[in-house]
């Protein structure tokens, strides 16, 4: 069975290429949302495995985000990702509920297979 992810990102164009590649690459992407708060309902909605999560949102932050899903029942995998690099986020991205972080750059259906296994 292929891991299913729900894409976080305000930018329909990433969403769409995200898409496609993690589709190409085994997973099965059930849902995608613009903002935080689509985030949250649709995770509630879609029970995906996973959550790939952009830090820069238009309303709450990636971080956020993240905290508020963990401390939901059965909580997704959340992976973080963003167009800036982890040096740019310090440590926030440690302490974040997350199991880690890909810029968009690298972003490949092996690179978020090895963090959520």
């Amino acid at each position: 069975m292929r891991p299913t992810v729900l894409i976080v990102d305000d930018h329909p164009a990433f969403r769409e290429s995200a898409s496609a590649l993690l589709e190409a690459e085994g997973f099965a992407v059930v849902g995608e949302a613009a903002d935080g708060d689509e985030a949250i309902a649709a995770v509630a909605r879609l029970r995906p495995q996973v959550v790939l999560l952009d830090i820069q949102l238009p309303d709450l932050d990636g971080f956020a985000v993240a905290a508020l899903l963990a401390r939901g029942p059965d909580p997704p995998s959340v992976v973080l990702i963003s167009s800036r690099e982890a040096a740019a986020y310090g440590p926030r991205l440690g302490a974040a509920a997350a199991l880690g972080f890909i810029p968009k750059r690298e972003l490949s259906g092996s690179a978020l297979a090895a963090l959520v296994g």
